[in-house]
């Protein structure tokens, strides 16, 4: 915090208070260079990271909702849930990493399927299958043998 007075960077906090709303806290603070006193108010940061769906519209990231996909992914597979726990850890910094505060589903999704093809490739095929939206056995194999094949996934074009 810079002293509106100096501009020195340094200070102490004398007193903290939360405000009567319980929305906020007030903070006295003194500088350490011209012991003047400021007041500063924190307020936590509302505004929630949104995910673009595909058609277009916003929706508000649902860590639970990630975490419950990839849950089903791993049903009866040898993934601690640990991981997963990281895994969507990892998506919810990336998505706090976005300058806009959103990202697009097809982000997080290449983000999540790049993790689960490291712990468990049964998963990864399960999870991509319905993440993917496969059409017909045709597109199931060709991610099957992208995988089989160390390619890495073939990447679907839509």
């Amino acid at each position: 915090m810079k002293c509106p007075y100096c501009g020195f960077g340094q200070d102490r906090v004398v007193d903290s208070r939360e405000s009567k709303e319980a929305d906020s806290i007030r903070r006295r603070r003194e500088c350490e260079r011209c012991n003047r006193r400021f007041t500063t108010y924190e307020r936590i940061d509302e505004i929630p990271y949104m995910v673009v769906k595909k058609d277009g519209r916003r929706e508000r990231f649902d860590r639970q909702k990630v975490l419950n996909g990839l849950l089903r992914a791993c049903e009866k597979r040898p993934v601690p849930s640990s991981n997963l726990e990281a895994i969507v850890d990892a998506a919810e910094a990336f998505l706090a990493d976005a300058p806009e505060r959103e990202r697009t589903t097809a982000e997080i999704g290449e983000l999540i399927m790049e993790r689960l093809k490291v712990l468990d490739t049964v998963a990864y095929i399960r999870f991509a299958s319905v993440y993917r939206d496969f059409k017909d056995v045709r597109e199931f194999k060709e991610e099957l043998e992208g995988l089989l094949g160390g390619h890495g996934a073939g990447k679907l074009k839509k």
